[in-house]
């Protein structure tokens, strides 16, 4: 009886620590310069199914994301990004993504960023209702 008890604990263990292992954490650079950046960033990253946490930090401009490895990947995170109108570290956003930003959400572009390369369909994230106006916090 024992041994089956501690067999069944052991399996649900090690099953556990496999489910969690196949979440990756990763930090990736993405531009942008306010409050609204940062829930327009993180709110692009949390439409993908699989990403479980995504947390933009204005100071540093990077994005940590949490994802399950197994259902979404680092290039379609960014992607999801850039369509909202935000560059990263491997995608830009269309001139006309990053036009409709607000004011206060344009950033200096690199003028030798890498060129949009993903395409031009639709994001989840133009489906999400857009929050209130422009804030001052750059």
């Amino acid at each position: 009886m024992r041994i089956k008890l501690a067999s069944t604990i052991v399996i649900s263990m090690f099953s556990a620590l496999t489910i969690q292992a196949t979440t990756k954490l990763e930090k990736v650079k993405v531009n942008g310069q306010c409050n609204m950046c940062e829930n327009r960033i993180e709110k692009a990253a949390k439409t993908l199914d699989g990403v479980v946490s995504a947390q933009w930090d204005k100071s540093n401009k990077s994005l940590t994301v949490n994802y399950d490895d197994k259902k979404t990947t680092m290039q379609k995170i960014q992607t999801s990004i850039t369509m909202a109108g935000h560059d990263t570290e491997m995608f830009s956003a269309s001139e006309s993504g990053y036009n409709k930003l607000p004011e206060c959400c344009k950033y200096k572009r690199d003028p030798n960023r890498k060129r949009n390369t993903h395409g031009t369909g639709e994001s989840i994230y133009n489906k999400i209702e857009k929050s209130g106006s422009c804030c001052d916090n750059k």
